[in-house]
Formats: C-alpha cells, structure tokens, sequence
C-alpha cells in the first residue's frame, strides 16, 4: 500500500531537500518551451537558463531534477495532483454522491492541465516511450491515489490495489481523450468521462451481486496467494514422503 507515494509526499520531499524554489523557478519556464521543443535535454538546460541559472547550469539542474527532464514531469504532475487535492476540499464536494465525487476529481485534474495543454501533450509521449514507461504508470497510479484519499478511502485489503487500478484505467483513458478533444466545450471528453464511470459503477454492481450468493470476487486473489505462499504445516501435510524422509535423517549427535 505505501509503495505508491501520494503528491502530497512528492511535494513535501522536494521541499525538504531545499532545491524546491529552483523547482519553482524552472518549470513556467518548461511549460512554455517544451509546447514548442518537446521535454529534452536541451530544453531543461534552456529553462534553466531563462530562470536565471545560467552559472553553474549543469549542476543545478543534474541537482534539482537527477533523472533529468522525467523528474521535472513528475513533479509537475506532483503539483497537479496537488491542485486537483486543493479543489476535492471545496465545501460543495463532501455533498455529492461518490461518482459525482470521482467525475468531479477527474474533470478538475483536467482543469490544472488545460493552460498546459500542448505541455502535456507533449509529456504524455514522452513517458510513452519504453524506458520511461514505467514511471508513466507509476505517476497515473498516484493520481488515482490522490483521488481515492481525496474521497476519505479507508480500505486496506485487496479493494485497495483495485479502487486504484480500475481508477487509473479511467484517469488515462479520459486523459488521452481530452488530449484528443479539440472542441472548445469539451463535450465529447465529459461523456467519454461519464461513460468510463457508468462502466465501473456497473462492475460494481456485478461484484454487489456476486457477494450476495456468497462469492468473495476477491476470493480468487486469496486462493492463489495461498498457493503461492501455503503454510508450513500444509505443506508438509500434503508432502507425507518428504516429512517421512525427514524423520529418518540421522539427527546430529546420535
């Protein structure tokens, strides 16, 4: 459950380490640039520059963003996140219900984005590519994490890992569609939206059902961990011969 860090922590840490006003100085500067010149190298160096960090250049950036240009997307997406938290806190929110509450969340990530749009876009193929494609998922994961603690989630058990799962299926799927929607309203990205969370509120109901005829849909999870990871005593239970052998071994000493 922890292996996933929240914005909240992604932000704290990079205030801690003290470099968090280069951050802040650096990224308006490569959100401007990179619409135009992608996220590379050249055009962290170059927002750097334009932020003011023309001495020393290389070290201070190598210092502020070590993985390069990812960890600038990845605290940008850390402060998204942020915003998108900040937003889920106005007092209308704790009013709705819970698939107003995840539209609401969805749509307001989109929002912080929407200056940015050509940015994201651009940042969006970037973490596609194969060797950052691992942190791609893992900043979508901690989206859908930001959401579900927004919304008070108190699950620990399996329902954890899923909640997230399912919402990072439809965070990126809604998120691939804005960037696709050129209309001025936006209207096809709110049904696509709406039509993701009619999805999941229907896989919901399946499971509800399933669990009143006594079928754990979690279940199966559980029964291959238990295979996996099977307790001594059943193991050697279901090994009689290897018990036996053991038994034969000539303790030390005798």
């Amino acid at each position: 459950m922890n292996s996933s860090k929240t914005a909240e922590n992604h932000v704290n840490s990079a205030q801690i380490d003290g470099f968090e006003a280069t951050r802040q100085a650096i990224l308006p500067k490569a959100l401007e640039m990179a619409a135009f010149d992608g996220w590379t190298a050249t055009m962290l160096d170059a927002a750097a520059r334009e932020a003011g960090f023309s001495q020393n250049l290389r070290a201070t950036v190598r210092t502020a963003f070590p993985a390069g240009v990812i960890d600038l997307i990845a605290y940008w997406s850390g402060l998204c996140d942020e915003e998108m938290r900040a937003a889920m806190a106005a007092p209308e929110f704790a009013g709705l219900k819970i698939r107003e509450k995840v539209t609401f969340a969805v749509r307001a990530r989109i929002d912080v984005l929407r200056p940015h749009k050509e940015a994201a876009r651009r940042a969006a193929a970037c973490l596609a590519l194969p060797p950052h494609a691992a942190r791609g998922a893992k900043l979508a994961w901690a989206t859908s994490d930001a959401i579900w603690r927004g919304l008070d989630d108190k699950s620990t058990d399996f329902n954890f890992y899923s909640k997230r799962a399912i919402l990072t299926g439809v965070w990126t799927s809604t998120f691939a569609r804005w960037l696709a929607d050129d209309s001025e309203d936006e209207a096809a990205t709110h049904a696509f939206l709406d039509a993701r969370i009619e999805n999941v509120m229907q896989i919901e109901k399946l499971k509800a059902k399933l669990r009143k005829t006594g079928f754990d849909p979690s279940a199966p999870i559980a029964f291959l961990a238990r295979l996996r990871y099977r307790p001594a005593r059943e193991s050697a239970q279901s090994n009689p011969a290897r018990e036996g052998a053991q038994a034969d071994m000539p303790r030390e000493g005798a």
